[in-house]
């Protein structure tokens, strides 16, 4: 059975799509069967692989029709390594209005995945920068929480609100834990970087992952060119962060 985790911060512009993403590929290159989710309207994770959409629609349908499975297209990373992806686009964000009026509307992407998670050891689910519908059905459906966060001062605050958030939903889901935060996009030659790194792992402590995703372009453009870092001429650093942080969360579940 997999373990389902939604990459979760309703602070934009914090890595949440490119965590996804290359922590993804990271743990189907160490032979892990993977599933990847896009659960935001932008649908940046879903050109992140270069999906096409209309390939095989988009999860918004199936959020909204009970009788509609999820829309799975499989990438192939390298020879022998493969990643699931569920695609979406804006009409995500049309379906997030039109669930507001559905029975269980909290429950549908837990539902859903509960359908295909037998398939895989890893669902990863990314989530839109906000605590609306969307996040919430993504929380519901997890059994854990990983908080990408920049080392700046008003991401702190979002932590905060984050967790908040978490403990209202565990109302409905009891299940669900933090696995823990990993501060993205960092660059250390900055003071403040180093400073507000430094409060997170004095304030939250172990939840903090020993990996730090430091600021690389080459992770930007990899998403741009439609695959991981992992096959991304140049991007051989970041690959080794992601890997790294791969290698934390098998540990840690």
């Amino acid at each position: 059975m997999a373990l389902i985790i939604a990459v979760a911060n309703q602070k934009g512009g914090v890595g949440k799509t490119t965590t996804t993403a290359n922590l993804g590929a990271s743990l189907a290159g160490f032979g892990k069967k993977v599933l990847l989710v896009d659960m935001d309207p932008q649908g940046n994770l879903t050109t992140a692989f270069g999906v096409t959409p209309q390939e095989g629609g988009t999860i918004a349908r199936a959020l909204l029709d009970r009788k509609v499975p999820l829309p799975i297209v499989r990438i192939e990373q390298e020879e022998g390594c493969v990643i699931d992806v569920v695609p979406a686009d804006l009409s995500l964000a049309s379906a997030e209005v039109a669930l507001l009026n559905k029975l269980g509307r909290e429950l549908r992407l837990r539902e859903l995945l509960g359908q295909v998670e037998s398939r895989y050891d890893f669902i990863l689910i990314d989530t839109p920068p906000s605590l609306g519908l969307l996040t919430i059905n993504a929380l519901v459906a997890a059994h854990r929480v990983l908080i990408p966060t920049e080392a700046r001062h008003f991401s702190q605050q979002g932590l905060q609100m984050l967790k908040e958030s978490i403990d209202e939903v565990l109302y409905l889901n009891p299940r669900l834990e933090v696995l823990g935060i990993v501060i993205s996009k960092l660059d250390r030659r900055l003071r403040e970087e180093r400073a507000v790194a430094s409060y997170l792992r004095e304030h939250w402590g172990d939840l903090v992952f020993q990996t730090e995703i430091g600021t690389n372009s080459k992770i930007l453009e990899a998403a741009s060119a439609g695959v991981s870092v992992f096959r991304f001429a140049g991007a051989e650093k970041a690959a080794e962060g992601y890997r790294a942080l791969a290698e934390e969360v098998m540990a840690r579940v």
